[in-house]
């Protein structure tokens, strides 16, 4: 059976041109695109890319592609990568259902997509953490299959899609004390990695994470260098993991500093824009009003400024108003937030939970990142 790089041995030209006349045309020349149509013609050959013809172009015997491929470790990583360059080339795809087949994998990731506490708005840092991790599965021939994660009994959807063979590994998100996922997928030996997790005691499961206290010090100290002493916190109930950690660090990035925190310059609220404006308000009629106040998430921060607004205060003027998560609306309004490097967690997400899968694990599979503040109009003073 002719090849690709038989009927460019034919026609005198090298493979990829033949590749270019025989899959569309435009980029060859009309005489060269007629004697490679020719040369097919007497060989019998219709365009059809298999791994032979990788293995032609890449320049290695066919049994390498099928190892690099696979990503063995049998491959050395310039070979691994000539050949994946040559699959590219040439719009070669693994055939990923035979594949998985062999290999008893279902080449599927399983995520539990998030609820927020106000359902008419979404989160965009979450957005866009799963939006990337599905890129970097996708390149590495795995699809995101997305479910919504029962109140009750949660860690039984989790049980049903691995004992179905639907997917070959999770990824957590929205980590909390006592995560019954965490137990159940740790018990029954399921593969996952949680976005989250370094203040979770004595954590022995794979996560990727980004210091939140770390966040909240970087503001703090922020505040403090613009001339701020009387630091307000705005905050979500205690109870809620993330929400406790940022609380800790406002407290001990004040403290180190040898500044008083006044009970009645903390105020807790769901994650809601009304509600967080309700909050500011009672933070605002404090004996003692803080003349800066850190909000542990930019929704928290836009209903802060809906408060302001209302009674004519200027941000950054009159009142001092930081966020968290560096949401593009908080951006647009010009408010002073913390950023999280949410593109390189998700990509070392997916890659560790590549190795959980795989049964060989990275040598990091608990990984802490570094928040950044981004300042804006704000906090200037």
């Amino acid at each position: 059976m002719a090849t690709l790089k038989d009927v460019a041995d034919l026609a005198k030209v090298p493979m990829m041109v033949a590749f270019n006349a025989l899959k569309n045309g435009d980029s060859v020349d009309n005489h060269t695109r007629e004697r490679i149509e020719k040369s097919a013609q007497t060989l019998n050959y219709k365009l059809r890319i298999t791994q032979i013809d990788v293995a032609d172009l890449a320049g290695v015997a066919k049994g390498t592609v099928s190892y690099a491929l696979n990503n063995s470790e049998l491959i050395s990583e310039p070979t691994r990568q000539k050949v994946w360059d040559a699959a590219k080339s040439l719009g070669y795809r693994p055939n990923t259902i035979a594949r998985n087949l062999r290999k008893n994998q279902a080449g599927a990731i399983g995520y539990s997509w998030h609820v927020t506490d106000d359902p008419s708005l979404m989160n965009n840092l979450l957005d866009r953490f799963i939006y990337r991790v599905t890129m970097a599965a996708e390149q590495d021939g795995f699809h995101m299959l997305t479910f919504i994660q029962p109140q009750e009994e949660a860690d039984k959807v989790y049980d049903e899609l691995i004992s179905t063979n639907r997917v070959d590994g999770f990824i957590l998100s929205d980590i909390h004390y006592n995560d019954s996922r965490i137990s159940r997928l740790s018990a029954i030996g399921a593969p996952f990695t949680a976005f989250g997790g370094m203040y979770i005691q004595d954590a022995k499961f794979a996560y990727v994470d980004v210091d939140g206290k770390k966040g909240i010090e970087l503001v703090v100290n922020h505040l403090i260098d613009v001339g701020h002493e009387r630091i307000g916190l705005l905050n979500w109930h205690p109870g809620w993991l993330v929400g406790d950690v940022r609380e800790a660090g406002y407290y001990e990035a004040m403290q180190n500093a040898g500044l008083e925190v006044h009970s009645d310059w903390v105020a807790h609220t769901p994650n809601i824009l009304r509600s967080a404006s309700i909050a500011t308000q009672k933070l605002m009629q404090a004996a003692y009003p803080p003349t800066a106040i850190i909000c542990t998430n930019d929704v928290m921060a836009f209903g802060a400024k809906t408060y302001f607004d209302e009674i004519g205060m200027r941000l950054g003027d009159d009142i001092a108003l930081t966020g968290y998560d560096d949401d593009p609306t908080s951006e647009f309004l010009g408010i002073t937030s913390i950023h999280q490097p949410i593109d390189n967690v998700a990509v070392t997400v997916f890659n560790i939970l590549r190795g959980e899968i795989s049964g060989h694990p990275v040598a990091d599979r608990q990984v802490v990142l570094e928040p950044s503040l981004v300042i804006r109009q704000s906090t200037r003073r």
